[in-house]
């Protein structure tokens, strides 16, 4: 199944998640120019690829630009923001959540 995004009136950032299965969350990210920066550290661990647009993000405090195609793997706990991207900018990302401890009820 797919989907046609329009970016039209878009501010921010709008996220869909495309799968979630046990400790794996799959998204389609689109980007609008209009973003407010937001520093972002995630409990798990996230690959990204920029599949159309262009983007400019600081990770642990480095400046990391990136053109479609280019990706990314941030691990758990790392500092990370998005500081410009090119409106429409396209995005997927693969999230890898921590296995719950046995013993742990992972509802």
């Amino acid at each position: 199944m797919s989907k046609i995004a329009l970016v039209t009136g878009l501010n921010g950032e709008r996220f869909e998640a495309l799968l979630s299965h046990r400790s794996l969350v799959i998204e389609r990210i689109i980007s609008s120019a209009d973003i407010t920066p937001t520093d972002y550290v995630q409990s798990q661990d996230e690959w990204v690829v920029l599949l159309q647009g262009e983007a400019t993000l600081e990770v642990a405090g480095k400046a990391v630009e990136l053109r479609s195609g280019d990706y990314l793997f941030l691990p758990a706990g790392t500092l990370h923001v998005v500081r410009r991207v090119t409106n429409g900018a396209l995005w997927l990302a693969v999230h890898l959540h921590p296995a719950p401890a046995c013993g742990e009820d992972s509802a």
